[in-house]
């Protein structure tokens, strides 16, 4: 008898299960026991998919970052609208928001692929402000300043309208 394959939908059912529980209690309350657990899987499963509790740990920021860098690219190349795909992202995201940007990076390579999402936010502040202009210290400051607003609605210290009118008079400053 073959060994069973993975099942691809229990993998996103750990990813999204790690990523609640990193984003309610932090990395010291992710344990396997409860991870498996709360996703309604065997140990096993996350040995099978991940090799271990670090690599689903590094798992769900790849997957934050990747579903973050497929919505700055559809937002297009300008300024403006990575902006506002950086909020909705956070918004729609909040369990892999909170894990990837309110949570030090595991190491040098996942500050690597944190990295490359931001290089997305600084291409469009350059063409924004054209080859004179310093489109790494705009894209850090609407990072900053957007990362704030994101996180104070997250919070329930602003509510949506109150968060969107306040990033877009921060926009309008910066910009």
């Amino acid at each position: 008898m073959s060994p069973r394959k993975a099942d691809p939908a229990v993998r996103s059912v750990l990813i999204a299960t790690a990523a609640r529980l990193l984003a309610q209690d932090g990395s010291n309350a992710l344990t396997l026991r409860r991870v498996t657990s709360d996703a309604g899987t065997s140990t096993m499963a996350v040995y099978t998919h991940f090799g271990g509790m670090d690599e689903l740990k590094r798992e769900v920021r790849r997957t934050g970052y990747a579903a973050l860098a497929e919505a700055l690219t559809a937002a297009g190349t300008e300024i403006e609208p990575l902006c506002r795909a950086y909020a909705a992202f956070a918004r729609e995201q909040p369990d892999l928001y909170r894990v990837m940007f309110m949570e030090a990076p595991l190491d040098e390579q996942d500050a690597a692929e944190c990295a490359g999402t931001f290089a997305m936010l600084a291409e469009g502040a350059q063409r924004h402000l054209g080859p004179e202009g310093d489109g790494e210290a705009l894209a850090m400051e609407l990072w900053a300043a957007g990362h704030g607003v994101v996180t104070l609605e997250l919070s329930a210290l602003l509510t949506p309208e109150q968060a969107e009118s306040l990033a877009a008079s921060l926009r309008a400053k910066l910009l």
